[in-house]
């Protein structure tokens, strides 16, 4: 196994330990009991659990970052809405250990921020794309970044109880979602569904009509019309470019990463050098003091050697 088997190896065992046991609860034996190493290999790739554990949730934060990121790069603000809750809800779903350490202990140790931050880093792009709206509809902006913080703590702590449930489905508890948040308390659809521009399908197909209870409603959200299939289409080749810039900039982090591991190392090995040294010139110490006793102690033979001879001559 080459070294960077071996490190992915020992993050994967990681996360799964750190999501059913919590930091506290791992220690670096297990770690290295699991994955059928010595502790030392461990402290080689990471310099400690705080090391490791720092990797595991930085990479899944940026991982559901990237995933919301891209959601909000959708043309209309609702299908904005329905596709970052359906990412938050996805994520969850295929990285459930991963969540469950984001929201549970998230350290401080890690050095990368705690689930909070990440919340706080994901409504500042929604304050962007509320600021935007409220403009348009004359409202007044200043308001967008303690709405964002509603709409984001809405659907963060959602997703923490479906966390446990499952059920509904992740579709149907992001319609829900987005119907609370899209027409508020008022103006609720019994039955809300995604839009089609959401669903992940390449043209929307006519379906036969199904009878809904005639309810009034507000705020009713806008089909998706040709013109916006063909600016979903541009904004899906936006989305593929900023995928690749959020590729290159996780390189770009693993790399930094990478250097500051080493860094530490290097660090870790002058302490050891200087405590060697330290340790050597103790011992010189020591050895120099018992020459100093043995001379005098052949100095105190040698006078007592003559004194004896001079006995009998008295």
């Amino acid at each position: 196994m080459t070294g960077r088997e071996r490190r992915e190896q020992l993050i994967l065992i990681s996360r799964t330990l750190f999501a059913e046991k919590g930091f506290d609860g791992t220690s670096i034996e297990e770690i290295a009991a699991t994955a059928q190493v010595s502790k030392p290999v461990v402290y080689e790739h990471f310099g400690g659990k705080e090391g490791v554990y720092a990797v595991v949730v930085d990479r899944e934060m940026q991982k559901l970052l990237a995933m919301i990121t891209e959601a909000l790069s959708a043309t209309h603000s609702l299908v904005k809405l329905e596709r970052a809750a359906l990412a938050l809800l996805r994520y969850i779903e295929e990285s459930s250990e991963g969540f469950r350490i984001l929201v549970r202990d998230s350290h401080a140790a890690s050095g990368t921020g705690t689930f909070a931050s990440l919340i706080s880093e994901i409504a500042s792009q929604v304050e962007d794309v509320l600021a935007d709206e409220f403009v348009g509809r004359g409202y007044d902006p200043k308001l967008a970044p303690m709405y964002a913080q509603m709409l984001v703590g809405m659907v963060a702590l959602t997703g923490q109880w479906w966390l446990d449930v499952r059920k509904p489905g992740r579709e149907e508890v992001a319609a829900h979602l987005v119907n609370l948040a899209w027409n508020g308390l008022t103006g609720l659809n019994p039955q809300p569904t995604i839009t089609l521009a959401t669903r992940p399908q390449p043209v929307a197909v006519p379906q036969p009509a199904v009878p809904q209870p005639i309810v009034p409603q507000p705020a009713v959200a806008p089909r998706t019309s040709d013109k916006e299939l063909r600016e979903l289409e541009k904004a899906r080749e936006r989305e593929q470019k900023e995928a690749e810039k959020i590729r290159q900039r996780e390189l770009k982090e693993a790399e930094k990463a990478r250097v500051r591991e080493l860094k530490e190392r290097e660090r870790l090995l002058k302490e050891a050098e200087k405590e060697r040294e330290r340790l050597m010139k103790e011992a010189e110490k020591v050895r120099e003091r018992e020459d100093k006793l043995r001379q005098r102690e052949a100095r105190l033979a040698e006078r007592a050697a003559r004194l004896g001879q001079g006995e009998p001559g008295d």
